[in-house]
């Protein structure tokens, strides 16, 4: 019994994380001539060090292996930025007392916060063409949660997850 209590919680837990991803892009553009990538080179994303070498490692992984090329002569550049907020996590215990005779009742409950501090974080990916102008092209915006004191394997694993899911998105589809 405590197994089969133990997957359930578990299947919910990996149910309920995952991150949303919303995507824009600029009807306009040919994307079949963008094939080669690069990163801006002044990128302020407004994270640490670790994790924009997280998320460069996660994009590179996604478009490397759908066939695009990171090169110094690319078709289009690649910025990214993230905005972070820590709140408690939602998930609670719940603890209820009450008691009541005749026709009165009374009852008193609260909830226990579990599962510690969690960092909502909004990642946006753009996505420029490499002409002169570096026009926006495409866009995509990830809204998800991080434990505050997930490991660094699990930021890895976190990262490459949604990115890999939200870059699947690019090229848009017509």
């Amino acid at each position: 019994m405590m197994r089969f209590i133990t997957i359930l919680l578990c299947s919910l837990l990996l149910v309920s994380c995952g991150a949303v991803s919303t995507v824009d892009y600029d009807t306009e553009t040919d994307f079949t001539n963008l094939t080669s990538y690069q990163f801006f080179s002044d990128l302020d994303s407004g994270l640490n060090e670790l994790d924009d070498n997280r998320i460069i490692r996660a994009i590179d992984s996604s478009f490397q292996k759908r066939g695009f090329e990171r090169t110094d002569y690319c078709s289009f550049y690649i910025d990214f930025f993230a905005a972070e907020t820590s709140t408690n996590s939602r998930n609670t215990l719940g603890i209820g007392v009450g008691g009541g005779g005749g026709n009165v009742g009374v009852g008193v409950s609260g909830g226990i916060p579990i599962g510690g501090r969690l960092i909502s974080q909004q990642l946006t990916i753009e996505i420029f063409e490499a002409s002169e102008g570096k026009k926006l092209v495409w866009k995509v915006i990830i809204d998800g949660e991080l434990k505050e004191n997930a490991t660094p394997s699990q930021k890895e694993a976190y990262y490459i997850s949604e990115i890999d899911k939200a870059l699947q998105k690019f090229p848009p589809k017509e």
